[in-house]
């Protein structure tokens, strides 16, 4: 079934767990993350990104695929925009159906990032969507955050109050498209955002973070954590694995078909760890 993110930000919330939220590049992905939901018994989070769109050259097709999907779950699933710097294409999420939204001002100065974010919140809100938004960008993309840079606290705080958005992207020491899960977060950080920050936190980036950091952060006071990389490196693997194996395979199911099929184990997995009633 197809929720708003608030519903099961809410719903990890109330048993002190996390919500798992992982991208679509291709229509085996969101087959193999519904699925993964079904086989957790939990709500899932799909996100397609704005690079994503660029590279189908448009989002109405793998929008319009996912969501069907999504509605036909048994399982809670969210369908989000993710990482959208364009109002443009928010408008369109809007009306193809998605049921929340990223908006990503962060490499905006911060004047123009509160005021874009607030429209950005009135129109969605006006939809009955949820807003993601993050003050400045994680690590691994130019923009205002480089590796190494810490969110403030109080900053953040203002942020949030100031802009009306459902969950705030934090940067607490993880890093976009790690392929090593070795990040350390800083975990007294997290803690001190959650005790100020009113609307849920988010993690990007937490495919460079292991299991136990994954569940240590949720326990600091995350609740949605963004796997992509990860969960990519292991469908490219058993491709890789299948095409190896028989070199003169042409037929794409054949090794499309067990690639899904281990990224939607691995994915299963995944929201059952995020999804762990933790102790805060």
């Amino acid at each position: 079934m197809l929720v708003a993110l608030t519903s099961a930000l809410r719903e990890a919330e109330a048993v002190r767990g996390g919500l798992a939220a992982f991208n679509v590049v291709h229509l085996e992905h969101a087959e193999a993350l519904v699925g993964a939901g079904e086989d957790a018994g939990l709500p899932v989070v799909l996100q397609i990104s704005e690079n994503t769109v660029a590279f189908h050259r448009g989002l109405a097709a793998l929008a319009t695929a996912t969501r069907v999907l999504a509605e036909r779950a048994t399982v809670p699933v969210v369908l989000h925009l993710d990482h959208a710097v364009s109002v443009a294409l928010v408008h369109e999420a809007l009306e193809l159906g998605f049921t929340s939204v990223m908006f990503d001002g962060s490499t905006l100065d911060d004047a123009e990032n509160r005021r874009t974010t607030r429209d950005v919140v009135r129109r969605c809100h006006d939809a009955g969507v949820s807003v993601e938004a993050e003050l400045g960008e994680i690590g691994g993309k130019d923009g205002v955050h480089a590796p190494g840079v810490r969110t403030r606290p109080e900053e953040a705080a203002a942020f949030a109050a100031d802009t009306g958005v459902d969950a705030l992207a934090v940067a607490v020491g993880s890093s976009h498209a790690m392929t090593q899960r070795t990040a350390a977060l800083d975990l007294e950080l997290i803690a001190r955002i959650h005790e100020v920050v009113r609307v849920p936190l988010v993690l990007h980036g937490s495919s460079g973070v292991p299991d136990e950091g994954i569940a240590a952060a949720v326990r600091a006071g995350m609740t949605k954590i963004n796997i992509a990389t990860h969960l990519a490196g292991v469908f490219t693997a058993t491709v890789r694995e299948r095409l190896g194996d028989d070199p003169g395979l042409v037929d794409s199911r054949k090794y499309l078909g067990p690639a899904r099929d281990s990224m939607r184990a691995e994915a299963a997995r995944l929201i059952r760890l995020v999804a762990l009633r933790q102790e805060r």
